[in-house]
């Protein structure tokens, strides 16, 4: 072969390894709407917008490995595409988007009435079962309806408070926890798989909720809890072939029993209402059965689909977290003296300490930036056309948000796989656009539980902080993130919790609580 071929083919493969733009480069300019795309100059298609292709799709997944990487698969993308480029699955196409500015674009158009498209076998499974749509699955009118009547409960900050002296309680059984699972490690200070303790104590936070209720006293706290913690695990290992390829069969197990607690309850406080009798205050069982805007089924579906998106975001966030703030001394030990220099020596964090807490809370942001719960998510725009650079979308094009590029860009986020959390201050003066990382999505179809969670989320780590030393085990290695419809971590997190200073004990807990939230 020529010395020419030979340069030819090297320039070839040069231009074909070189990141490809899906357009010129970002302009914060106007999104074009459907009444303006006729009097436009030839606009490109679908159909020309770069992209692996399906026998791509199938070598990235599969041969390559990135079947259980699909976070990592987004920055791969962005590399060759740019922020804009399709996928091509079977007969489904969707646009994946790794723009903080087209992303803000789609969703500021996105209508009254957007629809999800990643709920897909979500939707199966309560077909299959005949169980009532929720606030994830539900489409439409509809949907705007359950919206409406969980948003008044649910987004409100001074409804979110409500929940607050419920999640302390939980947050005073975890702590118990805790110190059960640090007595029974060889050397008194190692709790091993922390995501799964979190698990049982974010399944218990939704004793607020009215699906669960306290323990008995000389009971174990979390007897639910356990019971489906075993199960997941039991689960893991059974479906880990599985879930590769049928990712939804591995909620079916934990949505059974999820459903016998909630209809259970859902009869008891149904019955209690029908005597006229008192209800249990506070709930959010109680407060959709006692509106009369919901009938049983739409309640049972609501709860059942929140209770499962909530467990998840709480659990492996929190869990991020202690692993970074283990890895971290310097920033837990400014943590730790904010935490003390704001709550009283002799009280536990409640509510009306958080406000103080500025750091608190860009950990527990800095934790969702780094895994956000779930790394991408799609809409379908079904009210009008739109136009991202030189490319019209029809209505009814399926966008894909990639979350994990988006926040993992240094162009959003300098130095982005360090954990960074003084980023958030207010001293720091946060220059990332503000659609760089929305943890909880944007829009009417943002996530309805935010409030509560991240009121779960800052009420424990500041617990957790005040009471224990967090350092890593030094037997465990780097964990890494993977995709497993959430993102979780690719093995155990170990954590060596050592005591602080505190009067804070176990035995107090109950007094110290009331007397903090009042």
């Amino acid at each position: 072969m020529s010395s020419s071929c030979l340069r030819l083919r090297s320039l070839c493969r040069w231009h074909l390894l070189q990141p490809r733009q899906a357009g010129p480069a970002p302009r914060r300019g106007k999104a074009t709407t459907s009444s303006a795309v006729d009097g436009l100059q030839r606009l490109k298609t679908l159909q020309e917008l770069p992209g692996p292709g399906v026998l791509g799709s199938m070598y990235w997944y599969l041969i390559r490995g990135y079947i259980l990487h699909t976070h990592q698969l987004q920055v791969i993308h962005k590399k060759l595409y740019g922020p804009l480029w399709k996928y091509v699955m079977g007969k489904y196409t969707s646009v994946a988007i790794a723009s903080p500015e087209l992303m803000e674009k789609v969703l500021r158009q996105e209508g009254r009435f957007p629809t999800r498209c990643d709920m897909a076998l979500w939707k199966e499974h309560r077909d299959l079962r005949g169980l009532a749509y929720g606030p994830l699955t539900e489409d439409g009118e509809r949907w705007h309806r359950l919206r409406q009547v969980l948003n008044q409960r649910m987004l409100k900050p001074s409804a979110a408070v409500l929940y607050a002296g419920a999640i302390n309680e939980v947050v005073s059984d975890l702590m118990v926890r805790l110190q059960d699972e640090r007595a029974g490690s060889p050397s008194g200070v190692l709790v091993r798989d922390v995501a799964n303790v979190l698990y049982r104590f974010a399944l218990e936070g939704t004793r607020g909720w009215g699906v669960l209720e306290r323990a008995p006293a000389g009971t174990s706290a979390h007897p639910r809890g356990v019971d489906l913690s075993r199960l997941n695990s039991e689960r893991d290992r059974i479906f880990q072939l599985c879930q590769r390829l049928m990712p939804h069969l591995a909620t079916v197990p934990a949505s059974i029993l999820g459903r016998k607690m909630i209809d259970r309850r859902v009869e008891e406080i149904a019955a209690r209402l029908e005597k006229g009798e008192e209800p249990p205050r506070g709930g959010t069982l109680t407060y959709l059965l006692s509106s009369g805007n919901l009938s049983i089924e739409e309640v049972n579906g609501s709860v059942a689909e929140l209770l499962m998106a909530g467990v998840d975001t709480t659990s492996n966030t929190l869990a991020w977290a202690l692993y970074h703030l283990a890895q971290e001394p310097e920033t837990q030990e400014a943590l730790y003296r904010e935490v003390t220099s704001v709550v009283p020596r002799d009280c536990i964090p409640s509510a009306p300490y958080l406000a103080k807490m500025p750091l608190l809370k860009a950990v527990i942001k800095e934790t969702l930036r780094l895994y956000p719960v779930v790394p991408a998510n799609s809409r379908v725009v079904v009210e009008k056309d739109i136009v991202l650079w030189e490319y019209h979308f029809p209505k009814g094009t399926m966008f894909a948000f990639g979350h994990f590029a988006l926040s993992r860009d240094e162009s959003n986020f300098p130095e982005p796989d360090k954990f960074l959390p003084r980023r958030w201050l207010r001293e720091h003066s946060p220059s990332h656009h503000p659609f760089s990382s929305i943890p909880f999505g944007y829009g009417v179809r943002a996530c309805v539980g935010r409030r509560i969670a991240e009121l779960e989320m800052h009420l424990a780590l500041a617990r957790i902080i005040q009471t224990f030393e967090l350092r890593p085990d030094p037997e465990l290695r780097d964990v890494k993130p993977l995709s497993r419809i959430v993102l979780v971590a690719n093995k155990p997190i170990n954590l060596q919790l050592l005591d602080r200073q505190t009067d804070i004990f176990p035995a107090q807990t109950a007094e110290v609580t009331s007397r903090a939230t009042s």
